[in-house]
């Protein structure tokens, strides 16, 4: 029998029908989907759609709209310096503080997921617990703990003998500062040299436990008779280490550095809180050396809400900039990294 053959609109038609029956067929199941849709589009797409929008004009919440076209963009890429000193301590704390929670928890997912160490429950409990307290919470406890006049941290510099070290000649040296508890006491929180590492000593101590389950759930993934395999034919542990763990654990820890440069890029809450809260005069602390692109970008549209240089059309290209910084930071991870697995 000879094969039935069709004009191209003859055949377009039959495709039309068959798409409609299709639909027909998967209505309900476009009715059940629609929802998740239908809130993207309205608290996800529009929101993004209109930051768009917003960032080409001046608007303080209450005047009118003003189009200014990219003069948003170029004040803050040729005017602005406070704005780039907040990128600056953006990028410090990120490999000041995120670089080294990752390490630090790499290692805890190693020696916790070995076979030398008992309690494991406990340990992954007790090194996960400040990851569920809040940060503002976490924010008011190191402040009391990192306070120049009663905080622990100096009460046991004191105690520990090294107050001596603080000081050159009959006064203290240019990162300490004098008071009459104490002596020679380090103002970790008022000082420009010391805040920025103080904000990195919470980050580490609050998000280590977290990245070491993320980890630990990696490491716990690998098919033990992968071991086994690899110590019958010889290997040692360091080839274990290298050829097997690492490459396995390659997704685990490029999913975490990527949320850690995304997290590490939008910090606000630990340092607004260590640098003086979001009622502070001086945003940022001393020098405005805990400032952040975050707290910068809010500082723009709800405390100094009048001027060129402020309202939410200016925080809106703010907040683009930002986007398009942690594109770049994500985008040349994956390609470091994905060139590493290709070479190994």
């Amino acid at each position: 029998m000879a094969p039935i053959t069709f004009s191209s609109a003859e055949q377009a038609a039959q495709d039309r029908r068959t798409r409609r029956k299709e639909a027909k067929r998967n209505l309900w199941a476009y009715v059940f989907v629609s929802p998740f849709y239908v809130l993207y589009a309205v608290f996800g797409l529009f929101p993004l759609l209109y930051g768009v929008w917003l960032s080409f004009h001046q608007w303080d919440g209450i005047s009118p709209m003003q189009w200014v076209g990219i003069s948003n963009y170029v004040k803050l890429f040729t005017v602005d310096e406070t704005w780039w000193k907040a990128i600056y301590n953006t990028v410090w704390l990120f490999f000041g503080a995120t670089t080294p929670q990752l390490i630090f928890a790499l290692i805890l997912a190693f020696i916790i997921n070995s076979g030398y160490v008992r309690f494991k429950d406990f340990f992954r409990a007790a090194y996960f617990m400040p990851f569920v307290a809040s940060a503002v919470a976490v924010g008011i406890l190191f402040s009391s703990l990192l306070g120049m006049q009663y905080g622990i941290f100096n009460y046991v510099i004191s105690v520990s003998g090294l107050t001596p070290y603080l000081t050159a000649g009959d006064a203290c040296v240019s990162w300490a500062i004098k008071t009459n508890s104490l002596g020679c006491a380090i103002d970790w929180l008022g000082s420009a040299f010391w805040l920025k590492p103080s904000i990195a000593l919470v980050v580490l101590w609050q998000w280590t436990g977290y990245s070491m389950i993320i980890f630990l759930a990696g490491l716990q993934s690998i098919n033990l008779e992968l071991y086994e395999a690899a110590r019958v034919d010889g290997a040692s542990t360091r080839d274990i280490f290298f050829k097997i763990t690492m490459p396995l654990l390659q997704g685990v820890i490029l999913f975490q550095v990527v949320t850690s440069i995304i997290g590490a890029m939008q910090s606000f809450d630990i340092p607004v809180m260590l640098a003086g809260g979001t009622q502070s005069s001086s945003p940022g602390g001393t020098d405005q050396s805990g400032l952040t692109a975050m707290m910068q970008l809010y500082w723009s549209a709800f405390k100094y809400n009048t001027g060129s240089k402020s309202g939410f059309g200016y925080s809106s290209a703010m907040s683009f900039i930002l986007f398009f910084i942690i594109v770049i930071f994500s985008y040349t991870y994956n390609r470091y990294n994905g060139k590493n697995q290709t070479e190994n």
